[in-house]
């Protein structure tokens, strides 16, 4: 378990080596403070995962680095209950100069592992990075795929009760990253804790129990994986244009308008008025059963004139991971302009060859698109405003995944 109360940490920016031997010499000023972690409190159980995420520069490795030890707070105190080993910048804890061999052993003995428990697990260890003869060549050859392999296989296993992942992760080809999160996963499941750090949302939403959003060191939101993931990238959309305009961000609506678990984020410059999924017969549905042709209306009331507009839908699963989204910018569809007050009603028909299982509808709506998918404004970003439950249609095959991509299949039979 861990468990950290109120950590702060600050750096010292130089703008010369030379203004460190000033200050001492003069008695005078010639840094200035980065907050890099103000007032960070939080826990994590035995067999939990939590996420964090956050823009560069948000405090994230900082604090992997002070949970880990290799960076000291400068207030707060962090209690650990067992060994914390991870992978955090590439190269930590290697002498570049001496063989893949020789640094499991140097780093495994940083880790806290003996030499005898390096020698039981050193070919456990060599299997896993899949490296080969390399294993013997000095480590400055190594590409930084081969020592996120090596890395990330010493720390695996050097039994850790809470294991660290940064973004040196992410250099891996995507075998090797999935090698790796079945490892992860495996360890969850023996009751291990562990510490994501990701830009990826998808490998969030589906790896954490609860999660983190930091910014400029301080902690925006700390709890439900989604909600805090769903927070985390409105703010982001609503940063690249808003300039001066504020955020307006809530997290969940106290009224029952739209599903108990609604939040939004808007400029104040858009209304969603109403939102409704029929099926075929024109009813209102809450429930259907796959593979079967809905209908989502929803209404939007504009606060302010729109040049050119975009309307967008979003279907999640129960983790919040995307399953399918468009906008009719993505879809090539052309749109009018729209004045304040002028209200819009967007339809969407569609085919659900969706899993049994209970999906949220988000909307989104937007102005000026560029590039692909992009653009100059985010105006409203409304996540799980209704709730559809797919049910299993008994005319189906019997299929695992996701969606029923209706396969055909041809079996030859040689002589």
């Amino acid at each position: 378990m861990i468990t950290v109360k109120n950590v702060s940490k600050k750096y010292r920016i130089y703008h010369s080596p030379a203004d460190r031997l000033k200050e001492i010499v003069t008695r005078k000023k010639y840094h200035k403070d980065l907050q890099a972690l103000s007032g960070i409190s939080f826990s994590v159980a035995d067999g939990e995962t939590l996420g964090i995420v956050g823009e560069n520069g948000a405090g994230k490795s900082t604090l992997l680095k002070i949970l880990q030890g290799v960076v000291i707070p400068d207030e707060g105190e962090v209690e650990v209950t067992g060994k914390v080993t991870g992978l955090l910048e590439l190269g930590t804890g290697f002498n570049h100069e001496l063989t893949g061999i020789e640094n499991i052993y140097m780093n495994g003995t940083l880790l806290g592992m003996s030499k005898d428990e390096i020698d039981s697990k050193r070919d456990e260890i060599i299997n896993f990075t899949e490296l080969g003869d390399a294993i013997n060549d000095p480590i400055k050859t190594y590409s930084s795929g081969m020592l996120m392999r090596l890395g990330f296989s010493i720390a695996i296993h050097a039994d850790p009760a809470c294991f660290l992942v940064d973004e040196a992760l992410s250099v891996g080809d995507a075998y090797f990253q999935q090698k790796c999160m079945r490892a992860i996963q495996a360890f969850k499941e023996k009751g291990g804790s562990i510490i994501f750090v990701s830009h990826d949302m998808n490998a969030v939403k589906t790896l954490c129990d609860a999660a983190i959003f930091l910014e400029k060191g301080s902690m925006v939101n700390f709890g439900n994986t989604k909600e805090v993931v769903d927070l985390y990238l409105n703010v982001i959309l609503q940063k690249s244009h808003q300039g001066d305009l504020p955020v307006n961000i809530q997290e969940k609506k106290t009224e029952k308008k739209y599903n108990m678990n609604y939040s939004e984020t808007s400029t104040g410059e858009v209304e969603l008025v109403s939102f409704k999924v029929f099926n075929e017969k024109g009813n209102e549905i809450s429930y259907i059963e796959s593979e079967n042709v809905i209908r989502v209306v929803y209404e939007i009331k504009p606060l302010r004139d729109f040049d050119e507009p975009h309307y967008g839908l979003m279907i999640r699963n129960t983790f919040g991971v995307s399953i399918f989204e468009t906008n009719t910018y993505c879809m090539n569809v052309e749109t009018e302009k729209i004045q304040k007050d002028q209200n819009v009603k967007v339809e969407w028909l569609m085919n659900l060859p969706l899993s049994p299982g209970a999906y949220s509808f988000s909307v989104g709506v937007a102005n000026k698109g560029f590039d692909r998918g992009s653009f100059e404004e985010y105006s409203l970003l409304a996540h799980d405003v209704e709730v559809v439950t797919i049910l299993l249609n008994d005319e189906s095959i019997v299929y695992g995944g996701l969606l029923n991509l209706k396969p055909s299949i041809c079996i030859l039979n040689k002589d």
